[in-house]
């Protein structure tokens, strides 16, 4: 299938903010404030909402003052000082309907004069056909102003919008014979929900920058276009973008949580939505500490060709008020501009600890982050799948574990033989040892009550000792730090007697295996 035909697949639609926008202004509604960075887009938006409806739009700015737009001809000029009042003033005079865009307003709304203004020009313009929408990258709108504004906030282009910008630069590469242009339906698809999470001008961006690469706008371009959404995660501060770089074959054991997994590999597609199915909405991994569940966070997002961004709850707690609640609001946004995607809360329970005492320590702040978190997870309709781990089960609250936060609760214990055997051997691959060199049936025997960390490290330290020796590595290095090793099990016996006997009732298993016993 060639990339005309492709892209052709999706039809264009309206998206709901647009639709949400042309109803208020049908209705009237003098006083809007859209939440966005997005200017250039902002503007042909309205452009074509202001065509449909007979208006004239004009753009303000404290730079270029205010234009009509699709005109040459500028307003007179305004006195810079003076610019946010008297602009005000001109569009109370316009004397016809019209949309007016006022950029970065937001900074003026600190002038109680300009407040005053704005109020009684909001008034003013309900017998009117004028409305008047300030744009700004921020949400900040003075006490006064509350009753007389409707907020939308403006979201990021969904997947036919960015398909519409993807149509119009193959159509141009194509008639300029500049690029070649090689893409599946599949692999459009693709690069579109790559680009998912960027604005328009970023995307445009990324896939020039993809055509320039190599002349070539392929399959091998999804990898340098989700690099750019890498930078949209960064520059939040609240979120961390993890190279999922982990096989789920070198995940040892837990079959039937990779069962589970790969029942929904392809969840997030088309032929999903239009089968009826939901997004999956997460995973909870409990268990016992060093068993994979970490790798497993990264190996889902890996299997599933799904972007990882990880939460650190302790990035979002602030000690000015407000803040907190609203960094918790701007970590989801993000999360939910580049979906589909895997959104990881690593230790869930450090960051949610003591949130049933809030009100005490902390003035709510925590139980109000945490109510949010949850309301998030119960009535998110994005494609976010979150996957939370837990190591201390007894500090979890008891709202996290309830149906319908997460798809499914899985329990994941220290690994049972087969499954350290099979731990050994992806171990000792990754150090690029043959497996045939090494009695991995006694190595499994030897290991009882191991995790797959602790084995991992007496590999590594069965390597330091060869080292040292100036050999390779044998199988009596291994056992000898196999002996020298100490395992979890031993020392918190009672802590995973406990989180297993928790699991009984409130968990699935991540292995059909029966697990080793604690020492």
């Amino acid at each position: 299938m060639s990339a005309h035909e492709a892209l052709e697949a999706y039809a264009p639609a309206q998206p709901r903010f647009v639709r949400d926008l042309d109803t208020l202004i049908r209705a009237r509604y003098p006083l809007l404030y859209l939440v966005s960075w997005e200017e250039q887009r902002i503007e042909a938006i309205l452009q074509d909402l202001a065509a449909q409806h007979g208006k004239v739009l004009f753009s303000w700015s404290i730079a270029r003052g205010l234009r009509r737009l699709g005109g040459s001809q500028a307003l007179p000029a305004l006195d810079v000082s003076k610019a946010p009042l008297e602009v005000l003033a001109t569009i109370a005079k316009l004397g016809q309907p019209a949309l007016v865009l006022l950029k970065d307003f937001h900074a003026y709304l600190s002038d109680s004069t300009v407040v005053r203004a704005l109020r009684e020009l909001a008034q003013e313009l309900k017998s009117t056909y004028t409305t008047v929408i300030l744009l700004s990258p921020t949400a900040q709108i003075p006490v006064e102003l509350e009753k007389d504004v409707s907020v939308l906030d403006v979201p990021l282009p969904g997947f036919r919008e960015l398909y519409q910008l993807l149509r119009e630069i193959v159509a141009v590469v194509r008639q300029g014979n500049r690029a070649s242009i090689d893409l599946s339906r599949e692999q459009a698809e693709q690069l579109i929900k790559a680009a998912q999470g960027l604005t328009l001008s970023e995307a445009e961006n990324a896939f020039a920058k993809a055509i320039a690469n190599d002349g070539v706008l392929n399959g091998q371009d999804i990898k340098l276009v989700l690099d750019e959404k890498r930078q949209v995660i960064r520059k939040s501060g609240l979120l961390e973008f993890v190279n999922a770089d982990v096989d789920l074959d070198t995940v040892g054991g837990l079959d039937s949580l990779k069962r589970w997994l790969s029942d929904r590999s392809s969840a997030f597609g088309e032929p999903a939505r239009k089968f009826g199915l939901p997004p999956p909405k997460g995973l909870l991994l409990l268990g016992v500490q060093g068993c994979g569940k970490s790798l497993t966070a990264k190996a889902i997002a890996n299997f599933w060709a799904l972007p990882l961004i990880r939460l650190d709850m302790g990035r979002i707690f602030s000690n000015y008020i407000g803040s907190s609640e609203e960094n918790l609001r701007r970590a989801i946004r993000v999360a939910e501009s580049v979906a589909p995607a895997v959104l990881w809360v690593d230790e869930i329970e450090k960051g949610l600890s003591g949130s049933g005492s809030s009100a005490v320590v902390d003035g709510g702040v925590t139980a109000r982050v945490f109510g949010a978190f949850l309301t998030w997870l119960q009535e998110k309709t994005e494609p976010v799948f979150v996957v939370a781990t837990a190591n201390q089960i007894g500090s979890l609250p008891p709202e996290l574990v309830r149906r319908g936060r997460f798809d499914e609760i899985f329990f994941i214990d220290l690994p049972a033989t087969a499954e350290r055997r099979e731990i050994w051997r992806i171990h000792l691959a990754q150090r690029r040892r043959d497996e045939r060199a090494f009695d991995l049936s006694e190595l499994a025997q030897r290991t009882e009550g191991f995790s797959g960390a602790e084995i991992e490290q007496a590999v590594i330290a069965g390597l330091h000792l060869a080292f040292a020796e100036g050999k390779d590595l044998e199988q009596r290095h291994l056992l000898r730090a196999v002996e020298d090793t100490i395992p979890f099990a031993t020392t918190m016996g009672e802590e995973i007697a406990r989180s297993r006997e928790w699991a009984k009732t409130r968990a699935r298993p991540a292995s059909g295996r029966t697990p080793a016993p604690a020492v």
